[in-house]
């Protein structure tokens, strides 16, 4: 690919992920509006420009309304290999001025730019261009499945991983600024309630206070609890976290509150379980006097992700882009449920992560287009 195509002033991949800005595709869990919730508009014009490459294109149901969109690249003889391209489709919340796409010195700017509807353009425009080469990988099928609810619960990668037979390598589209990363953190978003008793507030001795028992779990959890996943650390992803988001308890001044909750956020490393930090929570809290329960959804897990990055594919991709240095990332993603049927997964695209669900967010052109042509030149070098 000595150059790439354009239309007009724009190159084909900037003109295709200005469209795809202007489709809105907000998470129906962020947002009610039909005019702006749901995937399925960019759904339709990928299904659209998919078939107009020569792809063949499958449809996944997630839900009642919601399709993951599968675009298929099928070689010239017999696939033997399949390399998996899985970004997201959904955004978080949009006002009307930000699905108007802008070109401002050499940045596109509009809600998804770089989270990740640049992947999208990336990924389809370097295949749609490869289909047209005589160098064309002869025995490795491509799939790129454009998933639905990353943003919120990851249904759409769910789904997927869950019917899907593990592929050779799966590259999953997020803002690395082009590098390739081979571990990211889990999550865990965990409740954790505390229980008293009711009083009137001019005789709290007759009551049991659950804010006060809450401070203690507070003070346990950013203090002590912290300093200890301080002293585990991962090479590329450094220690566990914990962040206590929301409080909330009570229900006027004079009644002794008999019940308190706060939401928090733990990242966690790979290894590590939901059911075992569970465990050691509620043990420490009880050492502590406090007596809690944790909730936690039990089907939306997110662990972290670790992938070996000898792999040949992977160093070949490393070696695409000249990266010598491994990489890891804090936040979570698609790619550890892609990988829990067994697909080696890592996490690339165009853009920093520093734009993502920013008011401006915005992707480089030069970013856009570097990726195209890394992607390009790595499915030249597939068998």
């Amino acid at each position: 690919m000595a150059s790439l195509k354009t239309i007009g002033s724009k190159s084909s991949v900037h003109q295709l992920l200005m469209d795809l800005i202007e489709l809105p595709s907000v998470n129906p869990a962020f947002c009610k509006d039909s005019d702006l919730a749901g995937e399925w508009r960019v759904a339709e014009y990928l299904e659209h420009a998919g078939r107009k490459a020569g792809l063949s294109i499958r449809w996944q149901t997630v839900s009642k309304k919601r399709k993951n969109l599968i675009m298929v690249y099928k070689p010239r003889s017999r696939a033997t290999h399949r390399l998996l391209l899985a970004p997201h489709m959904d955004t978080v919340v949009a006002s009307g001025e930000q699905l108007k796409p802008k070109t401002l010195k050499n940045r596109i700017h509009g809600r998804g730019a770089c989270d990740t509807k640049g992947s999208i353009a990336a990924m389809l425009d370097a295949l749609r261009q490869l289909t047209n080469q005589p160098d064309r990988p002869r025995h490795t099928e491509i799939h790129i499945a454009c998933l639905v609810d990353e943003e919120h619960g990851q249904m759409g990668s769910r789904v997927f991983a869950g019917k899907t037979k593990p592929y050779d390598l799966a590259i999953v589209g997020e803002p690395t600024s082009n590098r390739v990363v081979t571990a990211h953190k889990g999550v865990m978003w965990f409740q954790l309630h505390t229980q008293g008793k009711a009083a009137h507030g001019s005789r709290p001795s007759l009551g049991v206070n659950a804010i006060a028992s809450m401070a203690e779990a507070v003070r346990y959890l950013e203090g002590e609890y912290r300093e200890q996943l301080n002293l585990t650390r991962h090479s590329l992803l450094g220690p566990g976290t914990i962040n206590v988001g929301t409080i909330q308890g009570g229900k006027q001044p004079n009644i002794v509150p008999d019940t308190c909750s706060i939401w928090a956020d733990r990242r966690t490393l790979p290894g590590e379980s939901y059911r075992e930090i569970q465990r050691h929570l509620l043990a420490r809290l009880k050492q502590q006097g406090v007596r809690a329960t944790i909730d936690y959804r039990r089907d939306s897990e997110c662990p972290a992700l670790e992938t070996d990055p000898n792999l040949p594919w992977i160093k070949g991709l490393m070696g695409q882009v000249r990266q010598k240095d491994l990489m890891g990332v804090d936040y979570f993603c698609d790619a550890a449920v892609i990988a829990q049927n067994g697909t080696p997964c890592v996490v690339f695209g165009p853009g920093s992560i520093d734009q993502a669900h920013t008011r401006d967010e915005w992707i480089s052109i030069r970013s856009l287009e570097s990726c195209v042509r890394h992607y390009y030149r790595f499915f030249q070098s597939l068998p």
